[in-house]
């Protein structure tokens, strides 16, 4: 039975998907030539990363030559939205206006940023509320 596809990426995982999203296509050589030296990796242990990630199902490869050439198959903001659905349910209870009131009560949190939260939240309500309306006047 293949491995099943992991929701969330550990930190040595998101650091190459990373790179593979800056970078595109890339050979295993090239993503450790790529590493900050403050975070160097071995050649290694990135093979063994980038075939777990393959594994997981978010990069594939193909051969060129003697080398595997990889690239991301699920895209940045895909892997973002599916960590946060993540953390929602895991510590949330799926409730995102208790993700919200969590942030908030975070005392990290400037004036700008509540800002474009309050418009956020408006734009939001504003297209909810179009949206209802206009399957409404279907109906």
């Amino acid at each position: 039975m293949p491995p099943k596809k992991s929701n969330t990426l550990t930190e040595a995982e998101l650091r190459l998907m990373k790179l593979l999203w800056e970078r595109g296509e890339s050979a295993v050589g090239d993503l450790v030539a790529a590493i900050p030296q403050d975070e160097a990796l071995a050649y290694n242990s990135v093979l063994t990363t980038i075939r777990i990630l393959e594994q997981k199902g978010y990069v594939a490869h193909r051969q060129e030559g003697r080398a595997f050439i990889y690239w991301p198959c699920v895209a940045e903001h895909e892997a973002s939205r599916s960590e946060v659905r993540h953390v929602l349910s895991r510590f949330f209870g799926n409730s995102r206006e208790r993700l919200l009131l969590s942030l908030l009560g975070d005392e990290e949190i400037s004036s700008e940023e509540l800002q474009r939260l309050k418009v956020a939240i408006q734009d939001a309500a504003e297209d909810e509320a179009s949206g209802a309306g206009g399957m409404e006047e279907k109906a």
